[in-house]
């Protein structure tokens, strides 16, 4: 089969197409025909080995594993004998979190993992793309800050994979809702259901005078000691990238009643209650894809090259085998 293999951490130019051997399902596995993946900015740090975290997790001196890529979705082709809740010619989505893989015409998983039959309303593209952001909003606003009806929440980075879904679930769950993002990109988040946007080219969200209940940073471009005055006096941060900085005020916040510091490895924390849960969402229309560019499986360094950028507007999304 072909797969983007990385066998070193480095540039896009360490991702090379090659064949490599058909995975054979154990008897508690499926096989997947891959017909999507994508590639968000947690794809590009693994492929980088930054921050050290993902060294720590997936190996300190090369990839742990060659072919990266967690989200996906594609047809189930074969089945373990052990296997009960899917069968061969299912069309599903989710995440290989534990040994990545995706980034190849075929990849194997157990049957226990995050992993449903995808909404029938939604193509392959269109079901990766909400399986990789929204995932992570939803752990984040839903279960880290537990968000509610008539909370004001600001979204840092709210065009981006994770930032557009965490508009429209901060909508649904009733909030008031404040994006951030460029000026190119405010119709769309205002599309999405943001009640407000902020050009951060023009207007610095923590000095303007305003507060929230909850600050989002879906991109880690601001600290929590920025952001703690624009908080509420229980107000909550969240951010989506590991560092130093959230690490130490989680846990001088852990314990006082007032502001809080939150990070969450929210991939490893995905199942299929959530996937289920994002899939009735975009059946009844209160969650949309948003995705930004198509490329085939063969230009996937291409695809991170441009999520490297910082400018994507949604999801990248690869598209494997026809």
């Amino acid at each position: 089969m072909k797969a983007i293999v990385c066998t070193k951490y480095g540039t896009p130019d360490v991702l090379r197409l090659q064949e490599a051997e058909k995975p054979v399902p154990k008897s508690n596995e499926v096989r997947i025909k891959v017909r999507a993946g994508t590639v968000g900015p947690s794809d590009c740090a693994f492929r980088k080995g930054d921050p050290l975290l993902v060294r720590f997790l997936y190996g300190f001196r090369k990839p742990k594993y060659s072919i990266l890529g967690v989200e996906l979705a594609g047809e189930v082709e074969s089945v373990g004998a052990g296997v009960a809740s899917f069968k061969a010619g299912d069309r599903v989505f989710g995440l290989s979190t534990k040994m990545f893989g995706v980034y190849a015409e075929y990849v194997c998983l157990p049957e226990t993992a995050p992993l449903i039959v995808k909404p029938a309303g939604l193509t392959y593209e269109e079901a990766v793309a909400v399986c990789d952001g929204a995932l992570t909003a939803l752990t984040f606003l839903r279960d880290k800050a537990k968000v509610r009806s008539g909370q004001r929440v600001l979204i840092n980075g709210a065009s981006g994979a994770v930032g557009i879904y965490a508009v429209q679930l901060a909508k649904h769950f009733g909030a008031e809702v404040t994006g951030v993002c460029s000026a190119a990109n405010a119709e769309l988040v205002k599309t999405m259901g943001a009640d407000r946007v902020i050009d951060y080219g023009k207007e610095d969200f923590t000095a303007n005078g305003q507060t929230y209940d909850v600050i989002f940073d879906a991109v880690g471009k601001r600290t929590y000691g920025q952001c703690k005055r624009a908080l509420t006096p229980k107000g909550i941060y969240l951010s989506t990238v590991p560092s130093a900085s959230i690490l130490i005020n989680m846990l001088r916040t852990a314990a006082s009643g007032g502001r809080k510091a939150i990070f969450a490895t929210a991939g490893l924390m995905q199942n299929k209650e959530n996937l289920a849960y994002i899939s009735e969402l975009c059946d009844t229309g209160a969650l949309r894809p948003v995705i930004d560019r198509r490329y085939p499986l063969e230009q996937t360094a291409e695809a991170h090259r441009y999520v490297d950028t910082g400018r994507k507007k949604g999801n990248v999304v690869i598209v494997i085998g026809g």
